[in-house]
């Protein structure tokens, strides 16, 4: 019996039900565990009064930022904040410690591959700085922003949870099963997909530009930065069956940092050798 289609909804009104399910489910909790606890009550303490408003604080990154190669947009991206003002108003922040760079054209691991561009892709070929989502297993989001470069895009791979970590971690056991024990913060955001729960990024944002939209955008960070902090060059994760370019060093993160999703230590090993050889020769 040949299954039945189904009718795929706008972006807007897919966006519209899916923000709809991680309202109920903080409504739920709130009440849950607080009894008569005022909904609005949590979501006012989640809001910092350190932090302006995306009109305001002047640290947003524009399209400048993002009109960069490749490689050198995932090294920039480190120490960066990543922001997302979810439904409930909240501002969900992170500090992105982990990135991977995807070059396109002859990068075998790149879903641009060879100049392939498809529906799904589209977005690798947008200017910088524009959104690319793309499921995986069927389940699960991932979230890359364009770079420079034909079909080259930035894949976001782990975050520093900074403000509304209440929200994400709700969000987070939306997607968890039942009795599965509370999340730490350095839980929250350190994987790919784990991110993308966590700060509610949608299927619908793809194509969405990160130098002007609404609901996410990035800004720069006066704390952290990959100065204060090696940057670890290694090997991608998950493509192992792509020959050479498995091998090649287009990860980067902040060695050291608890919220990286996976340490290499022969990386950080030849990077310690690099630095005692300059150290030698200075």
């Amino acid at each position: 019996m040949p299954a039945r289609k189904r009718k795929l909804l706008p972006p807007a009104q897919l966006c519209e039900r899916l923000d709809a399910a991680p309202e109920q489910t903080q409504r739920k909790t709130t009440r849950a565990e607080g009894g008569d606890r005022d909904e609005a009550q949590d979501q006012e303490e989640h809001r910092s009064q350190y932090f302006a408003s995306n009109d305001e604080s002047g640290a947003r990154l524009r399209f400048n930022f993002f009109n960069q190669p490749c490689v050198d947009l995932a090294r920039a991206f480190l120490g960066k904040v990543l922001v997302r003002r979810h439904c409930s108003g909240t501002e969900l922040r992170g500090r992105v410690v982990e990135t991977e760079a995807y070059l396109g054209g002859e990068d075998k691991a790149s879903h641009s591959a060879g100049g392939k561009r498809t529906e799904r892709n589209a977005a690798m070929f947008m200017k910088p700085g524009t959104v690319y989502v793309y499921p995986i297993y069927g389940i699960y989001l991932c979230m890359n922003v364009s770079s420079q470069g034909e079909g080259a895009a930035v894949l976001l791979r782990s975050l520093e949870p900074l403000q509304g970590q209440d929200v994400m971690r709700k969000l987070r056991a939306a997607k968890r099963r039942d009795g599965a024990r509370a999340l730490k913060d350095r839980e929250l955001c350190n994987g790919p997909s784990k991110l993308c729960q966590a700060l509610d990024i949608q299927r619908c944002f793809d194509r969405r530009d990160l130098a002007t939209d609404t609901e996410v955008w990035l800004e720069d960070s006066e704390g952290e930065t990959p100065g204060t902090r090696e940057v670890v060059s290694a090997a991608r994760i998950g493509i192992e069956s792509h020959g050479e370019w498995a091998t090649k060093p287009l990860r980067f993160y902040l060695r050291g940092h608890a919220c990286v999703s996976v340490v290499n230590k022969e990386a950080e090993s030849k990077l310690d050798v690099t630095a005692k050889s300059h150290q030698a020769t200075t």
